[in-house]
Parts: structure tokens; sequence; C-alpha cells
């Protein structure tokens, strides 16, 4: 006899049957319906409160002493070396944040590009840059290449954004 609708059936083990809450004494889950007794966590919801939730006295970190200042207005520059210019790109070439990004040395997300001197540069390369340090500046130019200071970004004031 071949398979008939009437003949199908899920795989043995595939299947378990729902678990019947508060059914009476008798069903093993009846009367707290498996909750234990009263309390937050037998509520209906989400069980226990918030993380960092201390019962109701004060938390932890607001109690704990604040100390110093982060300025808002911060721009992070991403450190670049001569050496690594000197291993990706070739003579002539123009060295910029596209180009960076595109041999993979930038992520995608980059405020700031500072140039520093660690290594030797032998090729003559155009380097466009938010900013430089003094000893890289010089050996660019003494390889012949040139310096390009690019206008660098200014984080917008939160407190003006916020009006």
């Amino acid at each position: 006899m071949g398979t008939t609708l009437h003949t199908l059936a899920p795989n043995r083990g595939a299947t378990k049957t729902k678990k019947r809450l508060g059914r009476g004494r008798g069903s093993g889950t009846g009367k707290t319906s498996g909750k234990g007794v009263k309390g937050q966590k037998a509520r209906p919801g989400h069980h226990g409160p918030r993380i960092g939730f201390e019962g109701g006295q004060m938390p932890m970190k607001m109690r704990i002493p604040k100390r110093g200042f982060k300025n808002p207005f911060r721009v992070e520059a991403l450190p670049i070396n001569l050496k690594t210019l000197e291993l990706v790109f070739d003579s002539g070439a123009t060295v910029d944040i596209d180009s960076l990004r595109a041999k993979g040395l930038l992520p995608k997300r980059v405020d700031c590009l500072k140039i520093l001197a660690e290594g030797e540069l032998t090729k003559k390369l155009v380097v466009k840059a938010h900013r430089f340090s003094a000893a890289a500046r010089e050996k660019i130019e003494k390889a012949g290449g040139t310096v390009l200071i690019i206008a660098p970004l200014v984080k917008a004031d939160p407190a003006a954004t916020a009006q």
C-alpha cells in the first residue's frame, strides 16, 4: 500500500505535546503553573527588573564618583607610517584617504589622518592628509614628494544640534 494523506505522520520524536499549565493539582503543573510561589518572577511579562536595577537603592553607577572631562569636540587622528606608504604605493602615486581605503589600510569612518615618520621613504609621492609630523614632512620632501594638508573635519556642537 502506498503513502496516502491519512497515513502521513511526523517522524517519531519530531513533535512534542504542549505543556498544559494551570489545569489542576493532578496535572503536575497546576496551581502556580510551574512558577513557584508569589513574587516578581511569578508575574506576567519580563522576568526580573532591568540590568543595573538594585531593588530601588541608589545604583552603583550613580554612587561612584565621576572625575575628569571628555572633550566632545576631540578629533582622533588615525596614524599611518611612512614605511607603510613605501611598501604599498608606487613612485609618483597620490596618497589620500580614498587611495588608502582602496588598498585596505583605512576603516570606513575616519575623521582625521596623520602621517608619521617611522621608516624610510625613497619614492616620490604626493601625500594628502589632515596632519603630518615634522619629521614625516621632512622625509617626504627629501624624497622629492609633495605634502598637501586637507582641512580638518569639525565635529558638530552637540548643544547646537539639540535645539
